[in-house]
């Protein structure tokens, strides 16, 4: 043992096998008693002690005596001098704000459990707002940062419901000249906090926001992150159409005409969010306004991963089955659609994919019927 610490049901264990534990079984591994991942977790000082005597007279490395874990009447308080006023003692305020900072990128995420649970990312939350008021980014950085390290599902963020600010604030962030990092984080908090949303707020947005995270995807530092708060927002059909308005569609489509796939999870991203965008009316015609649209989509098709195969076809069906016209029909002939709808029918994938295929194939069958690769695919799928 590393670390000993006992657990309320009198058991000692090393810490971070025990916290390992606690993270798929909420009980006691001896007494089988419960035992919730937020239980508390007592040093055992004694039995360190005799582990490093033990390592000195063996002439084993003797193990570090780790750090004590951060108290949670220490974080309140850093949290309450963060709550003054800017006008009344910002060094103090500044130094509490360094101070959890630091404290935050420290013990290996133990810190960081604790701040969220004392309500760490709340305090960051409203400091970003009230220099968004007062129109200052001095520590406005840090308190991104921290925001990062310490956020949680579960964290409480109460005022988020009610205020819009928030999302005000963050949308400064990314229009004033500020560290890359910064922005970053402030895309990733955006996302976090649209999907612990009520609907109020996120039926609240406007098209000027979805035209700042569409202009932000065409830098590849931020197009990732700033396609996942897309896709958490574009669940309203309004916003759909706000993001189609954006520029969204052709900006994907042109994000993978530059991919060279580095990662399947980048086309993933973009495939979830251009299958969802073609769900509206506005999404298809945007789609195959632009030249090289369905032929991006038939190129991904069975190249990058199930997912992604997945996500093709829903875009494909949409087309199919409400903007197909003799055009778009010719269309996806002619880019090698219905070739890959064939290989589809033919490859060592999944069912549903194949079920998918087979009802975009019989939507325009009489017309596809005299191609090449439909003549080959009905020559090739009972192989004797």
């Amino acid at each position: 043992m590393r670390d000993p610490v006992t657990t309320v049901t009198g058991i000692t264990y090393d810490r971070a096998s025990i916290k390992q534990w606690l993270a798929t079984a909420a009980v006691c591994p001896v007494t089988k008693q419960p035992l919730p991942p937020t239980s508390d977790l007592t040093p055992n000082h004694m039995l360190r002690r005799l582990i490093q005597a033990w390592c000195t007279a063996n002439a084993v490395d003797r193990i570090p005596t780790p750090k004590s874990p951060l108290q949670r009447s220490i974080v309140l308080k850093l949290i309450r001098e963060l709550n003054r006023s800017p006008d009344a003692d910002r060094s103090t305020q500044m130094n509490a704000l360094t101070i959890i900072d630091k404290l935050a990128a420290e013990n290996d995420g133990v810190n960081r459990h604790i701040m969220a649970v004392a309500g760490v990312p709340n305090a960051m939350l409203l400091f970003i707002v009230k220099y968004f008021k007062i129109g200052e980014i001095l520590g406005v950085e840090e308190a991104l940062r921290v925001l990062k390290l310490t956020w949680t599902p579960e964290a409480e963020i109460g005022f988020v419901g009610d205020n819009s600010d928030v999302i005000g604030s963050i949308m400064w962030i990314l229009k004033i000249e500020i560290e890359d990092s910064a922005k970053l984080n402030a895309l990733i908090a955006l996302k976090n906090l649209i999907e612990i949303e009520t609907s109020t707020l996120i039926e609240k947005l406007n098209l000027e926001f979805f035209e700042e995270i569409v202009k932000m995807m065409k830098e590849k530092k931020f197009a990732q992150a700033a396609i996942q708060v897309l896709i958490e927002t574009c669940s309203w059909g309004r916003n759909r159409a706000m993001i189609v308005a954006a520029g969204a569609v052709a900006e994907l489509i042109e994000m993978e005409l530059r991919s060279n796939q580095e990662t399947k999870r980048a086309t993933e991203v973009v495939f979830g969010l251009l299958a969802q965008l073609c769900y509206c009316a506005e999404g298809r015609q945007e789609l195959l306004k632009h030249a090289a649209g369905m032929a991006v989509v038939a190129k991904r098709l069975l190249r990058n991963s199930a997912a992604t195969d997945d996500r093709a076809l829903c875009v494909m069906e949409s087309v199919a089955r409400f903007a197909a016209t003799k055009e778009v029909v010719a269309e996806m002939l002619r880019v090698g659609a219905v070739a890959k709808l064939c290989m589809v029918m033919q490859a060592d994938c999944a069912d549903y994919l194949k079920r998918k295929a087979r009802e975009i194939l019989r939507l325009h069958s009489s017309d596809w019927s005299n191609s090449p690769c439909i003549q080959v695919y009905l020559l090739t799928r009972n192989p004797r």
